[in-house]
């Protein structure tokens, strides 16, 4: 069995890319550095990168004996955000980025995972949502600490905050009592200003990638 072992960034003539075989796989596995494949001709192969690699649609990749593999990003179930205007599609990015959730992002469309809490908070916000099968490529580096899903427990207290974060933006009338213990809102400093960043690792084996530095200072109010 050959075994994948390297990215190649250097272009290369496009009979080239033509000729070399494919590999296709959903957003999980290329986010992950060592996993038993398939090619599309049936080849079994192991891929050993190193780790952190994060495949994307077009990658050539390189085996033990010399040989190309091309990735073909996968077609799956994701969910395909617009809306009528930018605000609210704007609104609709803040609050999947507040849940750390990887989206791709296009000049007049988001596209997400597929997933019902999130669908349905999307259709509240006033965007239009619909199911399709596509293949999807958030933007690196851009969330952290795994995504999490809407049927997460703090969920709920998540949704609230950043209700009330718009509705304060929006001149309406904001309490800054707390509707409980645990929801509390940071601005991200320490009250020293010290800013920080703290890295993750992308590529472990349940296939989120979390590998960029983001800013985690915090300041209560």
């Amino acid at each position: 069995m050959r075994t994948i072992d390297k990215r190649l960034n250097a272009k290369l003539a496009p009979v080239l890319l033509q000729r070399a075989p494919t590999l296709t796989l959903p957003y999980d596995a290329r986010c992950k550095s060592r996993f038993a494949a398939t090619l599309d001709s049936g080849e079994e192969v192991g891929v050993v990168l190193p780790r952190g690699t994060v495949l994307r649609d077009g990658d050539m990749l390189v085996a033990d004996d010399g040989g190309l593999v091309r990735v073909i990003a996968a077609a799956e179930s994701v969910l395909r955000v617009r809306a009528a205007d930018r605000l609210t599609l704007t609104r609709a990015a803040y609050h999947l980025g507040n849940r750390h959730t990887p989206v791709e992002v296009g000049a007049e469309e988001l596209k997400l995972e597929a997933d019902p809490v999130l669908e349905d908070m999307l259709k509240r916000l006033g965007a239009q949502v619909e199911r399709v099968q596509l293949p999807f490529q958030p933007e690196s580096g851009a969330y952290g600490g795994g995504h999490r899903h809407g049927h997460d427990e703090t969920f709920a207290d998540d949704y609230a905050l950043a209700q009330r974060v718009y509705d304060e933006h929006h001149g309406h009338a904001h309490s800054h009592d707390h509707a409980d213990g645990h929801a509390q809102w940071h601005t991200h400093k320490h009250a020293h200003g010290e800013d920080h960043a703290r890295d993750h690792d992308c590529g472990h084996d349940h296939g989120h990638c979390d590998g960029h530095a983001h800013d985690h200072s915090h300041e209560h109010r």
